[in-house]
């Protein structure tokens, strides 16, 4: 492939970094623009970015600044976003300003400047399905409805069939799934995505949405305590402590690693045959939460149990793993890292990292807005 000049926005970040190392491989020239937010960044510019990468400090909340970094690109991965589905519920103005006024900043930027750019490509969540696929045994696949206040107060965690009631069984998640955001994160993501395919359409230029899963990997910023649940409970057993897990830790995610996802983000932008499209990214496979914790605990040689506090918090969805044929069919996407592998490489790379965990703090300010019981 041709050497291309290509845009990383939030390019210092955990996925962004492992996008530009990759790229950088590849042939292209890199310009990264973040704005390196102190709850991901506490030391500024990170020492793993390389050194002919082009770094530009800015928010996405400046269309001056954004105008400035579009200007001469030929292809945008456009992946800086408050990324947290807790703190969202109370930082609400902060989540959309960033996300999605940042991403119409983005097109706007890109209108201003009438730049001729080859493609976007914008992260999206898997979030915005809220609750993922299900079945009951008589009435066959539906989507449900979130579990009300009551459900969870009584700390019935399983979804019901709207029709009969009966505990109904998870199953992959197809991006013809109805979206169901559940959090304001998973809002402000449904509005990136929706805005750039908008964009896309309107204007004739390819763009495609990609529906991350669950990421773990190295360069997870593991004193956040909003990042993903398999930093978190990293960060609670570097310190000691004891991983907390939310209802009954028997809630199924799709944990796909950092590189199967730099693989996909790469492919993106190589194949046109998902372009307008929004595709599933993950691994395909279903892990309980409390899986997590045991497998990050035996790797790392911690014996410390998970506590499972029973509670509920706002936001918070039962079961969702992803269908991934779409991004087979399309992108020629394969997941290569099955989790085991996964937690092996991120836990070697934990034994040279310090973590403040900050997770009772982030728990203290849920309670005081209510939103967890």
């Amino acid at each position: 492939m041709t050497s291309k000049r290509i845009l990383v926005t939030g390019g210092a970040g955990f996925v962004g970094s492992h996008t530009v190392d990759a790229l950088l491989c590849a042939g292209h020239r890199v310009r990264v623009f973040d704005n390196l937010d102190p709850q991901v960044h506490p030391n500024g510019w990170p020492a793993y970015l390389p050194a002919e990468v082009e770094v530009v400090r800015g928010d996405m909340r400046d269309l001056d600044a954004v105008r400035r970094a579009v200007r001469g690109m030929e292809v945008i991965y456009h992946l800086a976003a408050a990324v947290g589905v807790g703190q969202s519920m109370y930082e609400i103005a902060h989540y959309m300003e960033s996300n999605t006024q940042g991403t119409a900043n983005l097109l706007q930027a890109l209108l201003d400047c009438k730049l001729q750019f080859e493609k976007l490509i914008v992260a999206s969540s898997m979030s915005i399905y809220g609750e993922g696929q299900y079945r009951c045994p008589e009435h066959g696949e539906t989507a449900a409805a979130p579990r009300g206040p009551s459900q969870l107060r009584a700390k019935d965690w399983e979804m019901h069939c709207p029709a009969c009631g009966s505990d109904m069984a998870p199953v992959a998640t197809l991006e013809t799934k109805p979206l169901q955001c559940t959090s304001i994160y998973a809002l402000s993501k449904k509005d990136q995505e929706e805005m750039t395919l908008l964009f896309g359409r309107t204007y004739n230029v390819p763009v495609v949405a990609l529906r991350y899963f669950n990421i773990y990997g190295t360069r997870q910023s593991l004193s956040n305590p909003y990042t993903g649940v398999a930093a978190i409970f990293a960060s609670r057993l570097l310190n000691g402590n004891t991983p907390m897990i939310f209802e009954d830790g028997q809630q199924q995610r799709d944990f796909v690693s950092v590189h199967d996802v730099v693989r996909a983000n790469l492919l993106a932008m190589e194949r046109s045959q998902a372009d307008g499209m929004a595709l599933n990214i993950g691994s395909g496979e279903a892990v309980t939460v409390e899986g997590v914790a045991r497998a990050l605990s035996k790797s790392m040689a911690v014996e410390v149990a998970a506590e499972i506090t029973g509670k509920y918090r706002a936001g918070d969805i039962r079961h969702c793993f992803a269908d991934i044929s779409a991004a087979r069919r399309l992108l020629g996407y394969e997941p290569k890292l099955h989790f085991s592998q996964g937690v092996r490489e991120l836990v070697a790379w934990l034994r040279e990292q310090t973590a403040v965990d900050k997770v009772q703090q982030a728990a203290r300010e849920l309670d005081k807005y209510g939103l967890t019981a």
